[in-house]
């Protein structure tokens, strides 16, 4: 018997983002249910023909999804907060879908105004899942058709059996959030287990014979009480799913101490992620009991670079001699999600890098590609030792002056000339703000005019000269439209930016880019990640021209905007032949080099974002000091080349503080500002019970939400915040940037914001007076 090859998942967009397109239409009334539905049902046929074509043997279902697969998975279970209990009311009974996106997106409609639920990042990935949210009298109960009916989808277009995914029971638990005190979401297994059972049995009985449970909090430091919670979970699953065979999934790192607890799991199989964690294979080989399979992820679901074949046939030779064939399977390390669909369609690329790369359509090949190795197929191995032979000793890759000044960086190089208050002092009589003074956090709606432009731009059918005119433009509406709201601080808008990485990607040497390498980052929000495969270095001034244009345009101050070498590092595909950190400490000499140029060019405010700080921290805690040690010392190389009175800003969204808050004040950034507006302030308490000394700017709306909140409700978000921290520290923000948005609601939440900043200074005045 051969051994099996599966895939975990695949990207759910499609090569030409058509999910992105449907859902987009649909949320603004453009198509119906039934068009919606028809498209995502096409789309799942074409992945799953991909998938059969590419000869895996367990061809996955529910795996795609409209919005977020631990949605779903709070939609499947009934995990629906009371507050939408309106919205099931307010439409009609076959409209589940528009339940399930007022979770996501936030309700307001017909005289309802219903928040979304949080999002955050889904581990160590810049892809971001919606938070389930638990009280002390959760009830679970079979709510959604979804799994079923995608079950007999797959199988009736595949003519196979197809392998349905879901979340499994711990990590579903763990992924979610107490809403009130007195309890962990761990206690709820017991009410949760019978609805897992009874969704399982239903499969089975559907005619499921393989079923994946996606546990990755396997590879994550555990208590007593969640490793327990595991062995409760599948030792109830197999009592009352007898011949059911499931597997196992953990990705993203290794099971080091947990090995015993998910090797002796009752299940048929157990999933490892040895492109993330190789060093673990030995120790699962011995902890494995005698009739558990082993499925080893050999292909990088995480990045692009073709998978060098010598070290993975390693890896599955000596699982077959420890295991036998008929126990190991072969597969990507986590789901294909993270990975742009297809390479093919990549017609511009390099050839030469071209061929140092796999998205996800050709990592299906490469499995498929092994396992005929692995058979007797020589020839394959031999293309795959010239690609990877070619890729390590390419020119291009290495800049000797880019190694030696970064092998030069002293702490010099990161420290401000003086400490923050003596540079607050400098910079509030520079400055003269107000109490509470506003700002955004860089980016305006980009409008189809201005992406059609680009597209103009890059086609040649309008010359530089009259894209320019045409930015200036929107840019110096932007700033008019600012000051007729009363921003305090302001920003140019980034017009001329397709994405906070790319943009910059582009600009400097060592990145190669994509036309179609498109990625889900959340919901409809794709991004397109530039490819790190060199030595990394900054050629020319990047932004200084637009952000120097856009000061000329006004008094007020303008804040110039930067992406952080951390964000720049996380949200590309980064190179694998040298430490993450050198490549790092690149981008930062880069963007240190563009902030001096700033501050030269008489910018008096910079942000350099680095929202994935946060989102880099590895699984496991032992691993974290290292790590921040290096990501905390790049973001000050980046920021500490200019003077006091140049004031220094940063922003990071959807992370948890309260672990990293020592480092988080180690960048000594002069202001930082946070998303807090779907936790309603929780994430300050993070920064108030550190006493956090610098300047912060607590996000008082959701961006990533249509809805317009009022003002009444950004007031009582600042109010909160003022019981927490010094009222003098504070700024008024949104809670990211809002190039995703449309201009209407844009302008309403930012006129409500600064209205609510106004009446917070007239009620601290009012105080002060009394």
């Amino acid at each position: 018997m051969r051994m099996l090859k599966h895939n975990l998942g695949y990207p759910r967009m499609g090569s030409r983002r058509q999910l992105k397109t449907a859902c987009e239409q649909y949320w603004q009334g453009q198509i119906g249910r039934s068009e919606l539905f028809l498209a995502a049902k096409r789309l799942q046929e074409e992945h799953w023909k991909i998938q059969q074509d590419a000869g895996m043997d367990l061809i996955p279902c529910n795996d795609f999804s409209f919005y977020d697969q631990v949605l779903d998975m709070s939609l499947l279970l009934g995990a629906v907060p009371e507050r939408y209990a309106p919205v099931v009311t307010d439409v009609d009974s076959n409209a589940e879908i528009d339940l399930y996106f007022a979770m996501a997106r936030g309700y307001q409609q017909h005289g309802l105004d219903i928040t979304a639920m949080e999002m955050t990042k889904w581990f160590d990935t810049n892809y971001h899942y919606i938070v389930p949210e638990f009280t002390a009298q959760q009830q679970f109960r079979l709510f959604s058709n979804k799994v079923f009916n995608a079950f007999d989808a797959a199988r009736h277009f595949t003519g196979t059996v197809p392998k349905p995914v879901l979340i499994g029971p711990v990590s579903y638990l763990l992924l979610g959030k107490e809403k009130g005190s007195g309890f962990h979401r761990i206690a709820l297994l017991n009410r949760l287990l019978p609805v897992y059972i009874e969704v399982l049995q239903k499969l089975q009985a559907q005619g499921a014979v393989w079923v994946q449970l996606d546990e990755p909090f396997l590879a994550t430091d555990l208590t007593e009480e969640e490793a327990a919670a595991y062995r409760t979970a599948y030792e109830e699953i197999a009592r009352k799913c007898k011949g059911l065979k499931l597997i196992v999934a953990t990705y993203f790192e290794g099971l080091k101490e947990n090995t015993a607890l998910a090797a002796g799991l009752p299940v048929c199989c157990l999933h490892i992620d040895l492109t993330r964690a190789p060093q673990q294979l030995e120790k699962v080989l011995q902890a494995l009991p005698p009739k558990t399979s082993l499925s080893l992820g050999v292909v990088d679901g995480r990045n692009i670079w073709k998978n060098d074949y010598e070290t993975s046939l390693a890896f599955l030779r000596k699982a077959v001699a420890a295991l036998g064939e008929a126990r190991v399977m072969i597969a990507p390390g986590c789901s294909l999600l993270h990975t742009p669909a297809d390479l093919e369609l990549e017609t511009e690329l390099d050839p030469e890098m071209r061929s140092w790369m796999a998205f996800a359509r050709q990592k299906l090949q490469e499995v498929q590609e092994l396992d005929a190795i692995l058979q007797g197929n020589t020839a394959l191995l031999e293309a795959n030792r010239s690609a990877i032979l070619s890729r390590r000793t390419s020119p291009r890759i290495h800049k000797q002056e880019v190694k030696q000044r970064t092998a030069a960086i002293t702490d010099a190089d990161a420290t401000r000339q003086s400490p923050f208050p003596q540079r607050q002092a400098v910079q509030t009589a520079r400055f003269r703000l107000p109490l509470f003074p506003t700002t955004t956090i860089g980016s305006f709606p980009q409008t189809d005019d201005i992406r059609q432009l680009r597209a103009q731009l890059r086609k040649g059918s309008i010359t530089p000269e009259a894209y320019d005119e045409k930015i200036a433009e929107a840019t110096v509406s932007a700033i008019r439209w600012q000051e007729e709201i009363g921003l305090d601080v302001l920003v140019h808008g980034e017009f001329e930016r397709n994405d906070m990485v790319e943009y910059f990607g582009e600009r400097l040497d060592g990145f190669a880019f994509t036309r179609n390498g498109w990625v889900q980052s959340y919901g409809s929000r794709c991004v397109k990640p530039p490819v790190i495969y060199g030595d990394v270095s900054r050629p020319a001034d990047m932004t200084v021209k637009w952000t120097k244009y856009a000061q000329s345009q006004t008094q007020l101050p303008m804040k110039a905007m930067l992406t952080g070498p951390v964000t720049i590092l996380q949200w590309s595909f980064v190179r694998d032949d040298q430490p993450r950190s050198v490549t790092t400490y690149q981008i930062a000499l880069a963007i240190r080099d563009e902030v001096v140029a700033l501050e030269k060019a008489g910018i008096g405010i910079i942000q350099i974002d680095e929202p994935a700080i946060r989102e880099g921290l590895p699984l496991r805690k032992a691993d974290r000091e290292q790590y921040l040690q290096w990501a905390v010392r790049a973001f000050r190389v980046a920021a500490s080349g200019v003077k006091d009175a140049t004031q220094v800003h940063t922003h990071m969204c959807y992370s948890e503080f309260n672990d990293i808050i020592r480092h988080i004040a180690a960048m000594d950034a002069d202001v930082i500002t946070i998303e807090t507006s779907r936790s309603q302030m929780e994430l300050l308490e993070a920064f108030a019970d550190f006493r956090y000394p610098n300047e912060i700017g607590p996000g008082v709306y959701d961006i990533h939400s249509p809805r317009v909140p009022t003002q009444a409700e950004m007031l009582a978000l600042l109010q909160k915040a003022a019981e927490r921290l010094p009222v003098r520290n504070l700024w008024v923000n949104p809670d990211c940037g809002l190039k995703t948005r449309k201009w209407p609601e844009t302008k309403a939440a930012l006129a409500n914001m600064v209205d609510a900043a106004r009446e917070a200074r007239m009620a601290i005045k009012d105080t002060v007076g009394a």
